[in-house]
């Protein structure tokens, strides 16, 4: 690497160092452009890209068709506000009610604002439909669960680090243990002013902690039972990336709407954002059936850039690469082949433990304490071999790779990451 790249690299992370709030620790590497499952650096070195920035990228870096539908549509018309209509809401509207199977879907910018707006449609569905008494109604959430950073998500987090000085914090949300339909139903028996669960169907943050088989089912059936809706945080797993459209499609073989195959669990409400625009452009979106979201109405809930033009047009565009190219399939395919090999090596690995996931959503959990630099050091070497992960909660690292990766691009990963964790044998 030349002393001017070297230059420039630093230069970078100073600026953002000195100009920037310091609420991320980045790796130390200053990436300038991506293309499919690549990134090259400020000094032209590619990398595979091992994270997808955090799956919002499942369709790949700047797909054509993505990028074309986002500056066609910048050279007409970019926002109006919901003051008035656009000529491009409905259409993306229409479209993705069809592709997920819902009524209405309300459109926001980022994944946080998704969970945000949904929780206000739970409460007001409790009060104006269920008739829970204004203001007594509760959300049960799962423990280690990741939502986003707003003031009201972190009040349910138990996050230390998100949570830390940040109260006084919300009231009205329940913590159970994930995975564990006893003290699910135990929550819900006892308390009738239960509104909503809210659940991630694999907890991505966390180091993708995949539930028991038939959990998700069970779980949404326990929420019939007692009229409580089933919240499906898929931000992170949805949109193929866990081989199946949705997270909660279970072991059906939908990727599509035009699925024969029928869905585990159809959640109440359904949370989407990151690949929603193939990270392109800040999309996200909450969908439900009339039943619930009619309860929205003028006034009640809104934002400036909520359903933009840009942002309709973009969408649809992800979504159709997303179909198109199989991509669900593909994950399904890679991920086996991904997890396999792996298990193969860490039969006698003294490194790693085990290796967790579903579709392209995987981890490693490295033998070490949360607390060492073990994961970390692996993450500088695995760079310098050119690849790009990140490691979550000390000890584990996650692999999420865009989803339009190839059986032999994968195959060379799958040799850097075992090199590369032989280093540390």
């Amino acid at each position: 690497m030349s002393v001017l790249a070297k230059s420039s690299m630093q230069k970078a992370i100073d600026l953002e160092n000195r100009y920037g709030a310091h609420n991320y620790h980045p790796l130390p590497v200053v990436l300038s452009r991506g293309e499919g499952v690549y990134v090259w650096d400020v000094d032209g070195k590619q990398y595979y890209d091992f994270l997808s920035a955090y799956s919002a990228v499942n369709q790949g870096h700047c797909h054509p068709k993505i990028i074309g539908a986002l500056t066609e549509q910048a050279q007409k018309l970019t926002l109006t506000s919901r003051a008035f209509y656009n000529d491009m809401l409905g259409k993306y509207e229409k479209f993705a009610t069809e592709f997920f199977g819902f009524d209405k879907m309300l459109p926001m910018n980022t994944g946080a604002e998704a969970v945000e707006t949904a929780l206000k449609i739970c409460r007001r569905w409790a009060y104006e439909v269920k008739g829970i008494a204004e203001n007594q109604a509760q959300i049960v959430v799962c423990n280690n669960n990741f939502h986003g950073r707003t003031t009201t998500i972190v009040s349910f987090s138990n996050d230390e680090v998100a949570r830390k000085n940040f109260g006084p914090y919300t009231q009205g949300f329940i913590k159970v243990e994930y995975d564990n339909l006893i003290a699910l139903e135990a929550a819900f028996r006892s308390n009738p002013t239960i509104a909503g669960f809210l659940v991630e169907p694999i907890q991505g943050e966390a180091g993708v902690f995949v539930p028991s088989e038939g959990y998700l089912k069970k779980a949404k059936e326990l929420c019939d039972v007692y009229n409580i809706l089933f919240i499906a945080d898929e931000v992170q797993t949805g949109i193929a990336r866990t081989g199946r459209l949705l997270a909660t499609c279970g072991n059906c073989n939908c990727s599509d709407k035009n699925c024969s195959g029928t869905p585990e669990v159809k959640p109440d409400i359904l949370i989407l954002g990151k690949a929603l625009s193939g990270g392109a452009y800040p999309v996200s979106a909450v969908f439900a059936n009339n039943s619930i979201m009619d309860v929205i109405t003028p006034g009640s809930h809104g934002s400036t850039f909520g359903g933009n033009p840009i942002a309709a047009a973009v969408a649809i565009a992800a979504l159709e690469v997303v179909r198109d190219e199989k991509l669900a399939e593909n994950a399904d395919q890679l991920g086996a082949l991904f997890r396999s090999e792996l298990n193969t090596y860490i039969e006698s690995s003294k490194v790693v433990r085990l290796v967790r996931g579903k579709g392209l959503l995987n981890a490693i959990v490295i033998n070490d304490t949360e607390e060492s630099q073990k994961a970390w050091n692996i993450c500088l070497r695995l760079r310098d071999h050119g690849l790009l992960a990140k490691p979550t909660h000390g000890n584990i690292i996650r692999f999420a790779p865009p989803l339009v990766m190839n059986e032999e691009q994968l195959r060379d990963c799958v040799s850097i990451i075992i090199k590369t964790l032989k280093e540390f044998e």
